[in-house]
């Protein structure tokens, strides 16, 4: 079993445990995700079965999520699911949060939330965070957000939902937390949904329920040809032989840069092109 398959991640489990779940199905221990979805997100989790574990490095990165959010508190874990620290119960409108989403949009800096997995000093940040030992200087990352539009809004109950694009490593729940700041109001995030992820959409996405079976997967895995980013060549005959020795052969093909290599329309390796050879790096067969 080779390729992608395109799940939705119901809310409620960790994204390891869909790979649990799956590893149970199919009988197959090489399998991973890419893309961590914390256990209050739902929505498209991108998972690689068999050899094209090594492939998801090189899977699109850009994400798109719908997210929900009360206006008017905030909490220690940006969500829901954490403690409640204030309240406000003065209401914005939807001119003012239109204003302040124009300053999220475009390349800027985020520093990740507290409780999240991000690495500080050896230790994951969730785990200072719950011993109450949470930094005051983690670093920032750059991220870009491409689009950030209101999908509705409840002026009475302020509750707001966004639909945002944006690139790898953005922290929606930051972003909730960071648009509360500007309104002066406070937020929190109560539901995420991904809704694309490495060129996967949730419109197409495989439900993860308790009668799924090997064979409805086997039918619904991607081949990874279809949603990688890397040019695709044909090669030939002698240089498929050179390729299962993991042998460099001559770039008469006129590519460059990391390439996938392919026999009969099937990826057999992932290689690196250069002005004069091509040298195979992952061998998929």
């Amino acid at each position: 079993m080779f390729g992608f398959l395109n799940v939705n991640k119901p809310s409620g489990i960790t994204s390891h445990k869909v790979i649990s779940i799956l590893r149970k199905i199919t009988g197959i221990k090489q399998i991973g995700h890419a893309g961590t979805l914390d256990p209050l997100a739902s929505g498209v989790l991108p998972v690689a079965i068999g050899k094209a574990s090594k492939l998801i490095d090189y899977l699109p990165s850009d994400k798109s999520y719908r997210v929900g959010m009360y206006l008017g508190m905030t909490s220690d874990t940006f969500d829901t699911e954490g403690v409640v620290l204030k309240r406000n119960c003065e209401k914005v409108t939807i001119e003012q949060i239109e204003g302040a989403l124009s300053k999220f949009r475009g390349e800027t800096k985020q520093v990740p939330p507290a409780f999240s997995a991000v690495h500080y000093n050896g230790k994951r940040l969730y785990e200072l965070a719950r011993s109450g030992k949470i930094p005051d200087d983690i670093p920032s990352r750059d991220i870009t957000i491409y689009k950030n539009d209101i999908v509705d809004f409840d002026y009475e109950k302020q509750v707001l939902r966004l639909d945002i694009s944006c690139s790898k490593g953005t922290y929606i729940r930051t972003i909730v937390n960071d648009l509360g700041e500007v309104l002066g109001c406070g937020a929190v995030m109560f539901e995420l949904t991904r809704t694309e992820a490495a060129s996967m959409k949730l419109k197409n996405a495989i439900e993860l329920k308790e009668t799924l079976s090997k064979n409805e997967i086997i039918d619904n895995l991607v081949k990874p040809q279809e949603v990688l980013p890397l040019t695709k060549i044909e090669i030939s005959p002698d240089d498929f032989k050179r390729v299962l020795n993991g042998n460099k052969f001559e770039n008469t093909y006129k590519v460059s840069n990391e390439i996938l290599l392919l026999k009969e329309g099937k990826i057999i390796a992932l290689a690196f092109a250069d002005e004069k050879f091509i040298q195979p790096k992952k061998v998929l067969l």
